[in-house]
């Protein structure tokens, strides 16, 4: 069972990171590329997180909360340089 769960959980995050590539490659503006990275971002949280569920193990908290961090800033970052730029 857990087997066919990582099997399922590694098909959809793939599939879910290769269309988040795909929006990051041909996304006409600035907005849609960040939010491709912003989804792509969240993607490898999920993948890592469902690494940490399926091998049952805590070591990888830390990484999830850089990671999670890392997006934040990110967006915000970004979001607040599309506003000036507009402007």
């Amino acid at each position: 069972m857990t087997t066919l769960l990582a099997v399922v959980l590694t098909v959809l995050l793939s599939v879910t990171a290769l269309l988040a590539l795909a929006r990051l490659y041909r996304g006409p503006s600035l907005v849609d590329r960040v939010i491709a990275a912003d989804m792509l971002l969240a993607t490898m949280i999920g993948a890592v997180g469902a690494e940490a569920a399926v091998n049952r193990h805590t070591s990888t908290l830390p990484v999830l909360v850089v990671l999670s961090l890392l997006g934040f800033v990110g967006s915000v970052s970004l979001v607040r340089f599309a506003v000036r730029e507009q402007q």
